[in-house]
């Protein structure tokens, strides 16, 4: 196995980049049970009024987590003694706490959605039972991913990489990225690769989740981890995107009009037809490009300095994303009988889950044994303070 290049210095502003997307996450999933689009669990009354600010959050969220975890994987790779030991290393940081939400966390969420479809077998009987089924259950089978498909997929696409390192190394991968800085290429080649694989598939294959069937969606969140990984190693990337950030924004822009129209002109159970429903997937592609472009711009000119609250912000993303959402899916289920408003029960249902998620982190800090199954790892004695791109300081 090749050794990994030599360690390379932090960049603060992807840090701030990938603590605000999480944190938008947990917003985005606590507004999506009052929005009117179907999920897990929803208030009794909806509000048409979040289908434009959701609809202008919807296309880029998860492709900018995909290449923000692209870039950490280049600097956790850079760390490592070699691709066996980085291999190794993040398929234990992945896996055992995807294992650990599949024992503990995940069951009471997946119980409530039996629940909901009519399933009279309290929480006890159906963890220890029909959970473990591989049969379907009132719509649920064993294994179910959840919310942790996000992980699934990163550790799936790590491997992927991992290969392709084995294969031809890291430079031949930088030489291919580094082709994106030629002229305008790195504003309009990308979104026409991604759209064009899109629409080839999206007919052909259900666009679904699933690690071995969700073609659509990997043909857009693989290329995006890849390129958040060059991202990291490639300095010619960084000058490209200030170049082109302003051209990338008003195509997002443009792209966001779009979306906005098709979300408003076919709500509810109206379908598009085939030509707007392609549009609409280009839109969202070009839409998330062009966002994720300018959000890079901004983590490299204004984000890339240090604060005291960053690290410990970037170290509770992890066990943040998998305690978030079967605690937000329990109480959203249960809230609605407290008697609480709309505006109350959003503030209750946001702040209890922050507050839930700040206390695993916490926990996670102070029990040994709890670390590694919540993502955290072992604590280091001085953390990394150095920077990859500028000349950073204090925020």
């Amino acid at each position: 196995m090749p050794k990994p290049a030599a360690p390379a210095t932090r960049h603060y502003g992807l840090d701030w980049l990938r603590i605000g997307a999480f944190a938008l996450l947990i917003v985005y999933h606590v507004a999506m049970v009052f929005a009117p689009w179907p999920w897990v669990v929803k208030w009794p009354e909806t509000f048409p009024a979040l289908i434009v600010p959701m609809a202008l959050l919807t296309p880029w969220r998860i492709p900018l987590l995909f290449v923000v975890s692209g870039f950490a994987t280049r600097k956790l790779l850079s760390r490592s003694p070699d691709l066996a030991g980085f291999v190794h290393a993040r398929s234990l940081r992945l896996l055992v706490p995807l294992a650990f939400a599949m024992l503990v966390l995940l069951p009471p969420e997946l119980w409530v959605r039996v629940r909901l479809a009519g399933d009279p077998e309290g929480l006890a009987t159906y963890w220890l039972g029909d959970y473990w089924s591989p049969f379907v259950h009132y719509g649920r089978a064993f294994p179910n991913w959840e919310h942790m498909w996000f992980v699934v997929y990163l550790w799936a696409y790590t491997m992927v990489l991992a290969a392709m390192i084995a294969r031809m190394g890291i430079a031949r991968i930088d030489r291919w990225f580094a082709l994106l800085t030629i002229g305008w290429r790195l504003v309009w080649l990308p979104i026409a690769a991604l759209v064009g694989m899109k629409i080839a598939l999206m007919f052909v294959v259900p666009e679904t989740q699933g690690l071995f069937s969700d073609w659509t969606g990997h043909s857009a969140y693989l290329p995006l981890f890849v390129f958040g990984f060059a991202l990291g190693g490639t300095p010619a990337l960084w000058q490209g995107i200030a170049r082109g950030w302003r051209a990338a924004l008003a195509i997002a822009l443009a792209c966001a009009v779009v979306v906005t129209w098709v979300e408003l002109a076919y709500q509810g159970s109206t379908l598009p037809g085939h030509a707007v429903m392609a549009l609409d997937r280009a839109a969202r592609l070009g839409m998330a490009w062009g966002v994720i472009l300018a959000l890079l711009r901004l983590a490299d000119a204004r984000l890339n300095c240090d604060h005291r609250w960053r690290a410990p912000l970037a170290e509770a993303v992890f066990p943040a994303y998998i305690v978030h959402h079967p605690v937000l899916v329990v109480l959203a289920w249960l809230a609605p009988g407290w008697g609480l408003g709309p505006l109350a029960g959003f503030a209750f249902l946001l702040g209890a889950t922050a507050l839930a998620c700040w206390g695993a982190y916490a926990a996670g800090r102070r029990i040994a044994w709890l670390a590694p199954l919540i993502g955290l790892a072992p604590r280091r004695a001085v953390p990394p303070r150095a920077m990859v791109s500028g000349a950073g300081g204090s925020c």
